[in-house]
Protein backbone atom coordinates (compact mmCIF):
# COMPACT_ATOMS: atom_id res chain seq x y z
CA UNK A 1 0.00 0.00 0.00
CA UNK A 2 1.36 3.43 -0.93
CA UNK A 3 2.31 6.18 1.55
CA UNK A 4 -0.59 8.40 0.46
CA UNK A 5 -3.06 5.59 1.08
CA UNK A 6 -1.62 4.94 4.52
CA UNK A 7 -1.84 8.62 5.38
CA UNK A 8 -5.47 8.66 4.21
CA UNK A 9 -6.22 5.64 6.38
CA UNK A 10 -4.71 7.36 9.40
CA UNK A 11 -6.80 10.51 8.81
CA UNK A 12 -10.14 8.94 7.92
CA UNK A 13 -10.06 5.38 9.25
CA UNK A 14 -10.73 4.04 5.75
CA UNK A 15 -8.51 2.64 3.01
CA UNK A 16 -8.91 1.79 -0.65
CA UNK A 17 -11.54 -0.64 -1.81
CA UNK A 18 -11.03 -4.36 -1.29
CA UNK A 19 -11.42 -7.05 -3.96
CA UNK A 20 -12.97 -10.29 -2.72
CA UNK A 21 -13.08 -13.48 -4.74
CA UNK A 22 -13.78 -17.17 -4.39
CA UNK A 23 -14.87 -18.33 -0.94
CA UNK A 24 -14.82 -14.77 0.43
CA UNK A 25 -17.74 -13.88 -1.86
CA UNK A 26 -19.79 -16.01 0.53
CA UNK A 27 -21.34 -13.28 2.70
CA UNK A 28 -21.32 -15.15 6.07
CA UNK A 29 -17.60 -15.89 5.66
CA UNK A 30 -16.76 -12.33 4.62
CA UNK A 31 -18.59 -10.92 7.65
CA UNK A 32 -16.67 -13.15 10.05
CA UNK A 33 -13.34 -12.19 8.50
CA UNK A 34 -13.95 -8.46 8.00
CA UNK A 35 -16.71 -7.64 10.44
CA UNK A 36 -19.76 -5.77 9.11
CA UNK A 37 -19.30 -5.54 5.34
CA UNK A 38 -20.46 -2.46 3.39
CA UNK A 39 -22.59 -3.09 0.33
CA UNK A 40 -20.44 -4.76 -2.32
CA UNK A 41 -20.80 -4.77 -6.10
CA UNK A 42 -19.89 -7.28 -8.78
CA UNK A 43 -16.47 -6.71 -10.31
CA UNK A 44 -13.86 -8.21 -12.61
CA UNK A 45 -10.12 -8.32 -11.95
CA UNK A 46 -8.24 -8.60 -15.28
CA UNK A 47 -4.89 -10.28 -15.87
CA UNK A 48 -5.18 -12.66 -12.90
CA UNK A 49 -6.30 -16.24 -12.34
CA UNK A 50 -7.90 -18.00 -9.40
CA UNK A 51 -6.69 -21.37 -8.09
CA UNK A 52 -8.47 -23.55 -5.53
CA UNK A 53 -6.41 -25.06 -2.76
CA UNK A 54 -6.76 -27.20 0.38
CA UNK A 55 -8.88 -29.76 -1.47
CA UNK A 56 -11.08 -26.97 -2.84
CA UNK A 57 -11.79 -25.22 0.47
CA UNK A 58 -10.34 -21.84 -0.54
CA UNK A 59 -8.90 -19.96 -3.48
CA UNK A 60 -5.92 -17.75 -4.19
CA UNK A 61 -4.97 -15.22 -6.86
CA UNK A 62 -2.01 -15.74 -9.20
CA UNK A 63 -0.83 -13.30 -11.89
CA UNK A 64 -1.79 -13.94 -15.51
CA UNK A 65 -4.91 -15.26 -17.13
CA UNK A 66 -8.26 -14.05 -18.39
CA UNK A 67 -9.33 -12.44 -15.15
CA UNK A 68 -11.32 -13.28 -12.03
CA UNK A 69 -14.92 -12.46 -11.12
CA UNK A 70 -15.49 -11.15 -7.63
CA UNK A 71 -16.75 -8.29 -5.50
CA UNK A 72 -15.52 -4.79 -4.74
CA UNK A 73 -16.08 -3.73 -1.14
CA UNK A 74 -15.73 0.08 -0.93
CA UNK A 75 -14.69 2.18 2.07
CA UNK A 76 -13.00 -0.63 3.94
CA UNK A 77 -12.09 0.42 7.49
CA UNK A 78 -8.55 0.12 8.79
CA UNK A 79 -9.82 -2.43 11.32
CA UNK A 80 -11.42 -4.54 8.58
CA UNK A 81 -8.26 -4.35 6.50
CA UNK A 82 -6.14 -5.48 9.46
CA UNK A 83 -8.48 -8.43 9.92
CA UNK A 84 -8.20 -9.30 6.22
CA UNK A 85 -4.40 -9.00 6.38
CA UNK A 86 -4.41 -11.45 9.29
CA UNK A 87 -6.65 -13.97 7.51
CA UNK A 88 -4.63 -13.78 4.27
CA UNK A 89 -1.32 -14.15 6.12
CA UNK A 90 -2.64 -17.42 7.54
CA UNK A 91 -2.22 -18.89 4.05
CA UNK A 92 0.91 -16.95 3.15
CA UNK A 93 -0.99 -14.70 0.70
CA UNK A 94 0.70 -11.34 0.25
CA UNK A 95 -1.04 -7.94 -0.14
CA UNK A 96 -0.85 -5.95 -3.34
CA UNK A 97 -2.70 -3.38 -5.41
CA UNK A 98 -4.48 -3.77 -8.74
CA UNK A 99 -7.20 -2.22 -10.87
CA UNK A 100 -10.62 -3.88 -11.05
CA UNK A 101 -13.60 -3.04 -13.24
CA UNK A 102 -16.84 -2.36 -11.37
CA UNK A 103 -20.34 -3.21 -12.55
CA UNK A 104 -20.69 0.27 -14.04
CA UNK A 105 -17.57 -0.21 -16.20
CA UNK A 106 -15.32 2.12 -14.24
CA UNK A 107 -11.87 1.06 -13.08
CA UNK A 108 -10.99 1.30 -9.40
CA UNK A 109 -7.88 0.71 -7.38
CA UNK A 110 -8.34 -2.28 -5.08
CA UNK A 111 -6.44 -4.16 -2.44
CA UNK A 112 -5.76 -7.79 -3.43
CA UNK A 113 -3.90 -10.72 -1.90
CA UNK A 114 -1.54 -12.80 -4.01
CA UNK A 115 -0.27 -16.32 -3.57
CA UNK A 116 3.56 -16.35 -3.48
CA UNK A 117 5.25 -17.91 -6.50
CA UNK A 118 4.81 -21.63 -5.88
CA UNK A 119 3.88 -24.61 -8.08
CA UNK A 120 0.11 -24.89 -8.53
CA UNK A 121 -1.50 -28.34 -8.70
CA UNK A 122 -3.17 -28.88 -12.07
CA UNK A 123 -6.36 -29.96 -10.31
CA UNK A 124 -6.65 -26.53 -8.63
CA UNK A 125 -7.84 -24.70 -11.72
CA UNK A 126 -11.58 -24.51 -11.04
CA UNK A 127 -13.90 -23.98 -8.10
CA UNK A 128 -15.55 -27.24 -7.03
CA UNK A 129 -19.13 -27.34 -8.30
CA UNK A 130 -20.30 -28.42 -4.85
CA UNK A 131 -18.41 -25.74 -2.87
CA UNK A 132 -21.53 -24.30 -1.23
CA UNK A 133 -22.83 -27.68 -0.13
CA UNK A 134 -19.48 -29.24 0.78
CA UNK A 135 -17.38 -26.37 2.09
CA UNK A 136 -19.33 -23.20 2.88
CA UNK A 137 -20.41 -24.04 6.44
CA UNK A 138 -17.12 -25.74 7.32
CA UNK A 139 -14.89 -22.92 6.04
CA UNK A 140 -17.11 -20.34 7.74
CA UNK A 141 -17.03 -22.25 11.03
CA UNK A 142 -13.24 -22.55 10.76
CA UNK A 143 -13.01 -18.79 10.21
CA UNK A 144 -14.83 -18.22 13.50
CA UNK A 145 -12.08 -20.09 15.35
CA UNK A 146 -9.37 -18.30 13.38
CA UNK A 147 -10.71 -14.77 13.80
CA UNK A 148 -11.30 -15.31 17.51
CA UNK A 149 -7.48 -15.39 17.70
CA UNK A 150 -7.02 -12.13 15.76
CA UNK A 151 -4.42 -9.98 17.48
CA UNK A 152 -3.35 -12.70 19.92
CA UNK A 153 -1.82 -15.50 17.82
CA UNK A 154 0.58 -15.15 14.86
CA UNK A 155 -1.32 -16.10 11.69
CA UNK A 156 1.52 -18.35 10.50
CA UNK A 157 1.00 -20.52 13.58
CA UNK A 158 -2.67 -20.98 12.70
CA UNK A 159 -1.81 -21.53 9.05
CA UNK A 160 0.24 -24.60 9.93
CA UNK A 161 -2.88 -26.04 11.54
CA UNK A 162 -5.46 -25.03 8.93
CA UNK A 163 -6.21 -28.61 7.94
CA UNK A 164 -6.79 -29.51 11.58
CA UNK A 165 -8.91 -26.38 12.06
CA UNK A 166 -11.12 -27.48 9.16
CA UNK A 167 -11.38 -30.95 10.72
CA UNK A 168 -12.35 -29.38 14.05
CA UNK A 169 -14.93 -27.16 12.31
CA UNK A 170 -16.54 -30.17 10.66
CA UNK A 171 -16.73 -31.87 14.06
CA UNK A 172 -18.42 -28.85 15.64
CA UNK A 173 -21.01 -28.69 12.86
CA UNK A 174 -21.83 -32.39 13.23
CA UNK A 175 -22.02 -31.99 17.01
CA UNK A 176 -24.60 -29.19 16.81
CA UNK A 177 -27.35 -31.64 15.86
CA UNK A 178 -25.65 -34.79 17.04
CA UNK A 179 -28.26 -35.88 19.58
CA UNK A 180 -31.17 -33.60 18.85
CA UNK A 181 -34.40 -35.27 19.95
CA UNK A 182 -32.70 -38.21 21.68
CA UNK A 183 -32.94 -37.06 25.30
CA UNK A 184 -35.25 -39.84 26.47
CA UNK A 185 -33.42 -40.67 29.70
CA UNK A 186 -30.80 -37.99 30.26
CA UNK A 187 -31.62 -34.34 30.89
CA UNK A 188 -32.60 -31.86 28.22
CA UNK A 189 -30.27 -28.92 27.84
CA UNK A 190 -30.22 -25.25 26.84
CA UNK A 191 -27.37 -22.85 26.09
CA UNK A 192 -27.80 -21.26 29.53
CA UNK A 193 -26.90 -24.53 31.26
CA UNK A 194 -23.15 -24.08 30.65
CA UNK A 195 -21.27 -20.81 31.14
CA UNK A 196 -17.69 -20.49 29.91
CA UNK A 197 -15.65 -17.77 31.57
CA UNK A 198 -12.29 -18.39 29.88
CA UNK A 199 -10.84 -20.37 26.97
CA UNK A 200 -7.09 -20.80 26.53
CA UNK A 201 -4.99 -22.83 24.08
CA UNK A 202 -1.85 -23.95 25.95
CA UNK A 203 -0.79 -26.41 23.25
CA UNK A 204 -1.36 -26.50 19.49
CA UNK A 205 0.40 -28.73 16.99
CA UNK A 206 -1.14 -31.51 14.92
CA UNK A 207 -3.53 -31.98 17.86
CA UNK A 208 -4.40 -29.34 20.43
CA UNK A 209 -5.36 -28.85 24.06
CA UNK A 210 -8.02 -26.38 25.16
CA UNK A 211 -8.28 -25.19 28.75
CA UNK A 212 -11.74 -24.05 29.88
CA UNK A 213 -12.91 -22.25 33.02
CA UNK A 214 -16.62 -23.09 33.12
CA UNK A 215 -19.66 -23.56 35.27
CA UNK A 216 -22.62 -25.83 34.52
CA UNK A 217 -26.13 -26.26 35.92
CA UNK A 218 -26.40 -28.92 38.59
CA UNK A 219 -29.25 -31.42 38.80
CA UNK A 220 -30.85 -29.37 41.61
CA UNK A 221 -31.16 -26.41 39.21
CA UNK A 222 -28.37 -24.25 40.64
CA UNK A 223 -25.21 -23.25 38.82
CA UNK A 224 -22.16 -25.08 40.13
CA UNK A 225 -18.75 -23.62 40.97
CA UNK A 226 -16.27 -22.50 38.32
CA UNK A 227 -14.16 -25.48 37.25
CA UNK A 228 -10.97 -25.71 35.24
CA UNK A 229 -11.04 -28.46 32.63
CA UNK A 230 -8.46 -29.36 29.97
CA UNK A 231 -9.72 -31.06 26.80
CA UNK A 232 -7.66 -32.86 24.15
CA UNK A 233 -8.82 -31.78 20.67
CA UNK A 234 -8.25 -34.24 17.83
CA UNK A 235 -11.36 -33.99 15.65
CA UNK A 236 -13.84 -36.70 14.70
CA UNK A 237 -12.76 -39.97 13.12
CA UNK A 238 -14.25 -42.77 11.05
CA UNK A 239 -13.53 -46.42 11.89
CA UNK A 240 -14.33 -49.25 9.47
CA UNK A 241 -13.91 -53.02 9.64
CA UNK A 242 -13.84 -54.55 6.12
CA UNK A 243 -15.86 -57.78 6.05
CA UNK A 244 -16.32 -60.34 3.28
CA UNK A 245 -19.62 -62.13 4.03
CA UNK A 246 -18.98 -64.80 1.38
CA UNK A 247 -15.59 -65.85 2.74
CA UNK A 248 -16.60 -64.88 6.30
CA UNK A 249 -13.37 -63.03 6.96
CA UNK A 250 -12.30 -59.54 8.00
CA UNK A 251 -9.28 -57.40 7.27
CA UNK A 252 -7.36 -56.06 10.27
CA UNK A 253 -4.45 -53.66 10.22
CA UNK A 254 -1.38 -53.59 12.46
CA UNK A 255 0.74 -50.54 13.19
CA UNK A 256 2.93 -48.83 15.80
CA UNK A 257 0.99 -46.54 18.15
CA UNK A 258 2.50 -43.70 20.18
CA UNK A 259 -0.12 -43.92 22.95
CA UNK A 260 0.76 -47.46 24.07
CA UNK A 261 4.46 -46.63 23.65
CA UNK A 262 4.17 -43.57 25.92
CA UNK A 263 2.29 -45.68 28.46
CA UNK A 264 5.18 -48.13 28.51
CA UNK A 265 3.39 -50.98 26.74
CA UNK A 266 5.77 -53.89 26.11
CA UNK A 267 4.38 -54.17 22.55
CA UNK A 268 3.15 -50.86 21.07
CA UNK A 269 2.08 -52.49 17.76
CA UNK A 270 -1.72 -52.89 17.83
CA UNK A 271 -4.29 -54.82 15.83
CA UNK A 272 -6.96 -52.34 14.74
CA UNK A 273 -9.78 -51.57 12.40
CA UNK A 274 -9.02 -49.09 9.62
CA UNK A 275 -9.50 -45.56 10.92
CA UNK A 276 -8.68 -41.92 10.25
CA UNK A 277 -9.68 -38.32 10.83
CA UNK A 278 -12.71 -36.97 9.01
CA UNK A 279 -11.30 -34.09 6.98
CA UNK A 280 -13.06 -30.75 6.74
CA UNK A 281 -15.75 -30.90 4.05
CA UNK A 282 -15.84 -34.70 4.26
CA UNK A 283 -18.58 -37.01 5.54
CA UNK A 284 -17.83 -39.93 7.88
CA UNK A 285 -18.71 -42.33 5.05
CA UNK A 286 -16.31 -40.63 2.65
CA UNK A 287 -13.56 -40.74 5.25
CA UNK A 288 -14.11 -44.48 5.84
CA UNK A 289 -13.82 -45.25 2.12
CA UNK A 290 -10.75 -43.02 1.69
CA UNK A 291 -8.94 -44.53 4.66
CA UNK A 292 -9.65 -48.09 3.46
CA UNK A 293 -7.93 -47.26 0.17
CA UNK A 294 -5.01 -45.44 1.81
CA UNK A 295 -4.29 -47.89 4.63
CA UNK A 296 -5.05 -51.23 3.01
CA UNK A 297 -5.80 -50.72 -0.70
CA UNK A 298 -9.36 -52.01 -0.14
CA UNK A 299 -12.40 -50.72 -2.04
CA UNK A 300 -15.50 -50.90 0.13
CA UNK A 301 -19.03 -51.66 -0.98
CA UNK A 302 -22.00 -51.04 1.31
CA UNK A 303 -21.25 -49.42 4.66
CA UNK A 304 -23.21 -50.81 7.63
CA UNK A 305 -23.38 -48.10 10.34
CA UNK A 306 -22.21 -49.21 13.76
CA UNK A 307 -22.03 -47.40 17.12
CA UNK A 308 -21.22 -43.69 17.30
CA UNK A 309 -19.56 -42.61 20.52
CA UNK A 310 -17.09 -40.58 22.58
CA UNK A 311 -14.24 -42.98 23.48
CA UNK A 312 -13.09 -40.95 26.52
CA UNK A 313 -15.47 -38.02 27.16
CA UNK A 314 -13.93 -36.88 30.45
CA UNK A 315 -10.92 -35.40 28.66
CA UNK A 316 -11.22 -35.88 24.87
CA UNK A 317 -13.47 -34.13 22.36
CA UNK A 318 -12.98 -36.95 19.84
CA UNK A 319 -16.12 -38.60 18.44
CA UNK A 320 -16.04 -41.85 16.44
CA UNK A 321 -18.29 -43.01 13.61
CA UNK A 322 -17.92 -46.76 13.09
CA UNK A 323 -18.89 -48.98 10.16
CA UNK A 324 -18.76 -52.51 8.87
CA UNK A 325 -17.60 -52.17 5.27
CA UNK A 326 -18.64 -54.98 2.90
CA UNK A 327 -15.70 -55.92 0.68
CA UNK A 328 -14.26 -58.58 -1.56
CA UNK A 329 -11.30 -60.01 0.39
CA UNK A 330 -9.68 -62.80 -1.63
CA UNK A 331 -6.42 -64.52 -0.70
CA UNK A 332 -3.59 -62.07 -1.29
CA UNK A 333 -5.67 -58.99 -0.37
CA UNK A 334 -3.50 -58.29 2.68
CA UNK A 335 -0.14 -56.54 2.46
CA UNK A 336 1.75 -53.39 3.41
CA UNK A 337 -0.03 -50.03 3.10
CA UNK A 338 -0.30 -46.49 4.42
CA UNK A 339 0.65 -43.06 3.14
CA UNK A 340 4.37 -42.44 2.90
CA UNK A 341 3.73 -38.69 3.25
CA UNK A 342 2.31 -39.39 6.72
CA UNK A 343 5.07 -41.87 7.64
CA UNK A 344 2.51 -44.65 7.89
CA UNK A 345 3.78 -48.23 7.97
CA UNK A 346 0.74 -50.48 8.08
CA UNK A 347 0.47 -54.24 7.70
CA UNK A 348 -2.91 -55.82 7.00
CA UNK A 349 -4.13 -59.31 7.93
CA UNK A 350 -6.96 -61.47 6.57
CA UNK A 351 -8.62 -63.06 9.58
CA UNK A 352 -11.53 -65.56 9.63
CA UNK A 353 -14.45 -64.43 11.79
CA UNK A 354 -13.88 -67.14 14.39
CA UNK A 355 -10.23 -66.07 14.73
CA UNK A 356 -11.37 -62.46 15.14
CA UNK A 357 -13.49 -63.43 18.14
CA UNK A 358 -10.65 -65.56 19.55
CA UNK A 359 -8.29 -62.56 19.32
CA UNK A 360 -10.87 -60.49 21.17
CA UNK A 361 -11.24 -63.13 23.90
CA UNK A 362 -7.50 -63.53 24.37
CA UNK A 363 -6.91 -59.79 24.72
CA UNK A 364 -4.69 -59.49 21.65
CA UNK A 365 -7.36 -57.13 20.36
CA UNK A 366 -7.22 -54.48 23.07
CA UNK A 367 -8.51 -51.25 21.56
CA UNK A 368 -12.13 -50.18 21.94
CA UNK A 369 -13.04 -49.30 18.32
CA UNK A 370 -12.09 -52.74 16.98
CA UNK A 371 -13.58 -54.53 19.99
CA UNK A 372 -16.91 -52.76 19.53
CA UNK A 373 -16.97 -53.45 15.78
CA UNK A 374 -16.16 -57.12 16.33
CA UNK A 375 -19.14 -57.40 18.67
CA UNK A 376 -21.28 -55.39 16.26
CA UNK A 377 -20.31 -57.74 13.44
CA UNK A 378 -21.17 -60.74 15.62
CA UNK A 379 -24.69 -59.31 15.89
CA UNK A 380 -25.06 -58.42 12.21
CA UNK A 381 -23.19 -61.37 10.71
CA UNK A 382 -26.15 -63.80 10.29
CA UNK A 383 -28.13 -61.17 8.38
CA UNK A 384 -25.17 -60.15 6.22
CA UNK A 385 -24.28 -63.75 5.32
CA UNK A 386 -27.86 -64.63 4.37
CA UNK A 387 -28.56 -61.47 2.34
CA UNK A 388 -29.15 -62.11 -1.41
CA UNK A 389 -26.04 -61.34 -3.49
Amino acid sequence: MGRATLELAAETGFVTSLFLHGALCHAPLAEIVLGPVPAAEMAHLPAFSEVWLDDGARSALVPGGAGVAGLIVPCVSAEALARMDFYAALFGDEPGEASATGSDGTERGVRIYLRPAQPIPAAAAERPADWLARWARTVTCAAEEIMARFGTVPPERLGRRYGQILTRAGARLRAEALRAGTETLRRGVSREDVSRLRLDHPYEAFFAVEEHDLSYRRFDGSMGPVLNRAVFISGDAAVVLPYDPVRDRVLLIEQFRAGPYARGDANPWLLEAIAGRIDGGETPEEAARREAEEEAGVTLGELIPGPRYYPSPAAKAEYLYSFIGLADLPDGAAGIGGLEAEAEDIRSHLVPFERLMALLSSGEIDNAPLALLALWLERERPRLRSAPG
